[in-house]
């Protein structure tokens, strides 16, 4: 899930709200009622091109139908996730394993960006969030930023030893 769309907006999205020409995105109607635009790979532009091209669908209908035609529900994306994610299992094992979820793959996205150098702030923005203190947990959870971090910093000369004041100091902090 390239766009890191939450499920409510990716079953809600029309044909119509897919931009795949010059400057490919995605349009959806977010949180509060706020519209979104998120940038497409060349693999996802291509991969919706021809989704489009097979169900020759209106600008207005809905891009991600069920069965019989209607919008998506939550239970059947959650049917469809599991479904392939089943199939991935066979081939990479550790998948097998683990609760895949539309929520999952918005924090994988999100913990992609932030490792290739992607500002907080724009995260924020990609993901609909209302601040950017809602992506701070991203922070938290990476640890190879965390080790980035620490390589750029360079280790204090000298011998670890046990601080003591002088006698001055001491003074003082006693006169307190």
């Amino acid at each position: 899930m390239q766009t890191g769309l939450r499920a409510s907006e990716l079953i809600g999205l029309r044909c119509q709200d897919v931009v795949l020409g010059c400057g490919a995105h995605v349009r959806c109607v977010g949180k509060g009622r706020k519209t979104r635009s998120t940038p497409l790979r060349k693999d996802a532009v291509a991969a919706l091109r021809a989704w489009i091209r097979e169900r020759m669908g209106q600008p207005s209908e809905v891009l991600f139908p069920n069965a019989r035609g209607l919008p998506l529900s939550h239970d059947g994306l959650d049917y469809l996730l599991s479904k392939h994610v089943a199939t991935a299992g066979m081939k990479c094992a550790s998948l097998a394993k683990k609760r895949v979820t539309p929520h999952v793959l918005r924090h994988s996205l999100a913990m992609e960006l932030l490792q290739n150098g992607i500002d907080r702030s724009v995260i924020a923005l990609w993901l609909g969030h209302e601040s950017t203190e809602t992506t701070q947990v991203y922070f938290h959870a990476n640890l190879q930023l965390k080790e980035q971090s620490l390589a750029k910093t360079k280790p204090l000369k000298g011998r670890p030893a046990r601080y003591r004041p002088n006698d001055p100091l001491l003074g003082f902090l006693q006169s307190l």
